[in-house]
């Protein structure tokens, strides 16, 4: 699944008129990034949410892609602006999109950079075996995240830490796994027919202090697109 519902509020006014995902990031759309790392890994089944200025998607992607020496992706769409008129938040977008998916399913965001990131099936199978129900994928915490998201026990267990705990050293790089039975609890049915607004975060804090979360560092490049400095800095142009 590739997140791509938001709003865009801080990359204003470049999100005015086109989805922060659609933006472009060294020659193509900033959201092609790790949907070609998806189909490089054989991960040719993707959804994406959309809400604000959504129709510029499909009309962009239409219902496949086809990029030079990947595999075809087969393109499916969870359109929240169409039916509830506003994006869902995270957790229930995903909830949204729950009946299209498989029983263990990727999450990335459609407005991160990570060129770098490999997606591989020995990946999901190990999680399909482990007891976890989310794995997340964890980033140094960057100069604008400096009191960090969450810590990482020895064993791989992401711990649930006072941000800016000296512990709380991982920022989350919005690459995760995650298994069906991680939403079982989150209070909203499968479909979310009712359009519940619903953030990960909470749910995710809740499950580590379970200790249902593990997950690993991601090393390599990594550019939250949070603002149109980030994106200026990415294309090698000042904002």
């Amino acid at each position: 699944m590739v997140l791509a519902a938001g709003r865009g509020e801080r990359m204003r006014p470049l999100s005015d008129q086109t989805p922060k995902p659609l933006l472009p990031v060294r020659g193509q759309p900033l959201m092609l990034w790790p949907m070609q790392a998806l189909a490089r890994g054989g991960f040719v089944q993707q959804l994406i949410n959309t809400a604000w200025l959504g129709e510029q998607i499909p009309a962009l992607l239409g219902d496949q892609a086809h990029w030079p020496e990947l595999p075809h992706v087969h393109i499916r769409y969870s359109h929240e602006g169409q039916d509830f008129g506003r994006a869902l938040e995270t957790a229930g977008g995903i909830v949204r999109a729950l009946p299209q998916l498989d029983e263990v399913f990727w999450v990335v965001a459609g407005d991160v950079f990570a060129p770098d990131m490999v997606f591989t099936q020995p990946a999901v199978a190990r999680f399909a075996a482990s007891a976890a129900l989310a794995h997340l994928w964890l980033v140094p915490n960057p100069a604008h995240n400096p009191g960090g998201d969450f810590g990482l026990s020895a064993t791989g267990q992401v711990l649930n830490l006072p941000r800016g705990s000296p512990a709380c050293a991982y920022t989350f790089s919005t690459v995760a796994l995650y298994k069906k039975s991680f939403f079982a609890d989150c209070g909203l049915p499968p479909g979310n027919p009712q359009g519940v607004a619903l953030a990960l975060a909470p749910l995710l804090r809740a499950a580590m202090d379970r200790g249902h979360v593990s997950g690993e560092v991601y090393a390599g490049d990594w550019t939250d697109v949070g603002t149109p400095q980030r994106l200026a800095q990415l294309n090698g142009s000042s904002a």
